[in-house]
Parts: C-alpha cells; sequence; structure tokens
C-alpha cells in the first residue's frame, strides 16, 4: 500500500485520551488511519510500540515561495519605516530656522570652519556667513576669490561668505556663533573678543580636545573665558571629515546641548539632504569621547606604523574604547553616548582612515620619527598631542587605570619608546575582561 502524504496523516484518535464522563459508559476504541504500521508514531496511550516517522518535521516549503515571502516581508517593513518618517515630521513640524537666521559667525579659518561655513552658506544663499580670521592675506583671498587657498585650493566657496579680521564686525548682529579655534588657543582668544559677544549668542564648538593646565572641556572653558556662565552652548562631535562634508558626501553627526530646545534649533540650522543631524543632551560624553578619541588615534597611527598587524590593531582600539568608556562615565557620561556617532563613530574614523592628523602623528611616531620634526611639518594641530597629557591627569583624578592612553603620553613625552610601550603593554595582567 502506497503510504499517504504526511499532511494528510491523522495518526490516531483515542477515547482513552479524553477524561472519562462518569455518567457516561463508553467502551475505549482506539482508530488508525490507513498508513503503513512502519509511518506510524507511537501512542501514548498504548503499550504497543510502533516505529518512528523516519522524517518527524513539517517538510521544507518551497525556496521561491518562501523567498517571495521574505521579499515582501523587507519591503511591507521598509515602507512602515517612511511611513513613520513622514508621520513624525507632520507631528514635529516646526518653524524653519533657517527662515528666521540671517548671519552666522564662524571663528576659525582651518579646514574644518571652511568646511561648515560652506555648508552653512550652501543651506541658506540669503545668510551672510562670516568667517573671522587672523591671517590678513588668507581674508583677502577668500573675500577676492572665494577660494580657502591654504587648505581647499580647488574649492569654490559659496559667495555669501565674507572673511574679516575685525571681531567686531564679524559678530555684530550674528544669530549663532560656530567657535573653531583649536582647544590651547581658545581662552586667550576669546577673551580678546568678549567685549563685542553678546550674552545670549549661542555658541556651537567645533574644537575637541581639553585644556591642558586646567582640564577644561569646551563647555566649561568658552563660558569661563566669556566671563558669562549663562552663555549658550551647544557642542557639534561625530565622524566627519573636512574634505568630504565640503563635498557633500553623506555625513552623521550630533549636537548635545542642556538646552533641548537649541539644540533643536542647530539640528535644523545644520541638517542637509547630505548631513545628517541627531541631537543629545549628553554634553559631557559627547566631548570627552571627541577629545580622548584623538589620543586614541595616535595609539592606532603608532600600531601601523610598527606594523604590528591587524590583530594588535584590533585588541588595541577595543582597549582604548573601554579606557574612554571607564573615564567619561565617572564624569558622568552615558555609557550610550560612547556607543554612538560621537563615540564609537568618530573613533573609528580618526583611528583607521588616513585622513586623520592625530593618526598620522603615531604612523610616524612608530616608524621612528621625533615628535617635534612631525609637529613642525604640519600645518593643522593634532589635538591629541596635548590632550593627552590632560587625559591623564584626568585619570588621576577619577582613579580610573588607562594603560593604552598613559603609553601614549608617556611616548609624547619622551619618557618610553614606541617598542618598550608594546612589550610593556603586553605583559600587563590577564584579567577578566569589564
Amino acid at each position: 500500500m502506497a503510504a499517504m502524504p504526511f499532511s494528510d496523516r491523522l495518526v490516531f484518535f483515542s477515547a482513552a485520551a479524553a477524561p472519562p464522563n462518569p455518567k457516561t459508559k463508553t467502551k475505549t476504541k482506539t482508530l488508525f488511519l490507513r498508513s503503513p504500521p512502519s509511518l506510524l508514531l507511537p501512542c501514548p496511550c498504548s503499550s504497543r510500540s510502533l516505529h518512528p516517522d523516519p522524517y518527524p518535521y513539517p517538510y521544507p516549503e518551497d525556496s521561491s515561495s518562501s523567498s517571495t515571502r521574505t521579499r515582501r516581508a523587507v519591503r511591507i517593513a521598509w515602507e512602515k519605516l517612511l511611513r513613520w518618517s513622514r508621520s513624525w515630521r507632520s507631528r514635529n513640524n516646526t518653524p524653519d530656522l533657517l527662515q528666521r537666521t540671517s548671519k552666522v559667525v564662524v571663528l576659525g579659518g582651518g579646514s574644518f570652519a571652511t568646511a561648515i561655513a560652506a555648508h552653512l552658506a550652501s543651506n541658506k544663499p540669503q545668510m551672510e556667513v562670516s568667517m573671522l580670521l587672523r591671517d590678513h592675506r588668507l581674508c583677502r583671498s577668500i573675500n577676492a576669490t572665494h577660494v580657502n587657498t591654504k587648505y581647499f585650493p580647488r574649492h569654490n566657496l559659496p559667495q555669501n561668505i565674507l572673511a574679516t579680521t575685525s571681531a567686531k564686525d564679524a559678530l555684530a548682529a550674528a544669530d549663532f556663533c560656530f567657535h573653531a579655534v583649536p582647544v590651547q588657543f581658545s581662552s586667550s582668544f576669546l577673551q580678546s573678543i568678549s567685549q563685542y559677544v553678546h550674552p545670549k549668542l549661542p555658541f556651537i564648538s567645533l574644537s575637541k580636545g581639553l585644556e591642558l593646565n586646567t582640564l577644561r572641556m569646551m563647555s566649561q572653558l568658552i563660558p569661563k573665558a566669556l566671563a558669562n556662565p549663562r552663555q549658550p552652548f551647544v557642542v557639534l562631535s561625530g565622524p566627519s571629515f573636512a574634505v568630504e562634508l565640503i563635498d557633500k558626501l553623506p555625513t552623521a553627526m550630533v549636537v548635545a546641548s542642556k538646552d533641548k530646545k537649541l539644540a533643536r534649533a542647530v539640528q535644523q540650522l545644520l541638517a542637509s539632504p547630505h548631513l545628517r543631524i541627531s541631537t543629545s543632551s549628553d554634553v559631557t560624553g559627547v566631548e570627552i569621547a571627541g577629545a580622548l578619541k584623538n589620543v586614541l588615534a595616535i595609539a592606532a597611527g603608532i600600531v601601523e606604523g610598527m606594523e604590528l598587524g591587524n590583530n594588535c590593531m584590533a585588541a588595541l582600539v577595543a582597549q582604548g574604547c573601554s579606557e574612554i568608556r571607564w573615564l567619561a562615565t565617572k564624569m558622568g557620561a552615558k555609557a550610550t553616548t560612547l556607543s554612538g556617532l560621537s563615540g564609537s563613530g568618530d573613533i573609528m574614523l580618526t583611528c583607521f582612515v588616513n585622513l586623520s592628523r592625530n593618526r598620522t602623528v603615531g604612523l610616524r611616531l612608530g616608524a621612528g620619527e621625533k615628535l617635534e620634526n612631525i609637529l613642525s611639518s604640519m600645518s593643522q594641530v593634532a589635538e591629541g598631542v596635548s590632550t593627552a597629557g590632560a587625559v591623564i591627569a584626568l585619570a588621576q583624578k577619577y582613579h580610573v587605570k588607562m594603560p593604552v592612553l598613559t603609553a601614549v603620553a608617556r611616548i609624547i613625552d619622551n619618557e618610553l619608546t614606541p617598542n618598550k610601550a608594546v612589550l610593556e603593554l603586553m605583559s600587563l595582567p590577564q584579567v577578566e575582561e569589564v
């Protein structure tokens, strides 16, 4: 007798499987379907032992129909995401900040300052974007040719960018101020222009690092230098090379402020089809991650320069990420911030891509060059060099062990060679991962 299909085979019905009815006398009967004994499952209520089904699981579905259902599920999930996006935008529709902004000022003329100025100017051609510079020659060049010949000689800047060396002219009637001066020069610079700064002018910090002598973050340094503890403050950070931002390649960053309304305003000001901006209230986490990743990038460069391999690179960066998390959370940061754009995102970019200035410093150190020769040949500041010492001071203050970042600080201070640092790090006790 030919076997029936698996889906049509009902093994048995047994009256013994149902609870007995005391009012009804019934005989226990067991019914078997027409199927060979070899294909029947054992009856749990019978002492008779039957052969097990050779394929006790449902037969696989047709692969083509399964693939079609999977594609349909993916399409539906994507459509739901787009519907959610449209719904969220309609519920959170706020007046366009760009319509109410007539002027922004950018303090500094470096690569990232120029890229941000170009981005803001492109977002609204009618808005004045004023760049405050110290270099008179560069100032004249930008105004005459609309090119920053020092950093972007092949990029034409928008016509609504105006460069000036006058702090009074630059800051007059400004709605927002973007601070892109290197951290170690920020205090003296801000003090020199403080008389022209309106007490309610929002400052958006683009500078990453810690002031070496005071261990201050930019959120502490800017109000202190301006002698105004209530100066509105926002920090902008995340994985972003200036050249890719000015080339309008897709980029994502985060703005953090204690004032959520101000953070949303800066988000509106910066957001564009090629720049995605998230908001955060964790100013400490965003700033500490942005500062310490520069020191870690030097360590990554040293590993590359010494040709220690990919295993070593992965282990070092993972250890460095843990050290940043230990210190940041001790200082009050959220662990989730350190796994976001300003944490893991910025660390990956700075540690693994050759465009990173700090990584370049480490690479040349690992190859045997002297620090003073490296720095004298660079046209831009590598913040990680000066930040390293401040990081170690913070680690001591908060009682956090940071072997990798401490090794970087000792190499920079010429107290340890890269080779000796590697040997000592590899000889540390092998403990439980935390």
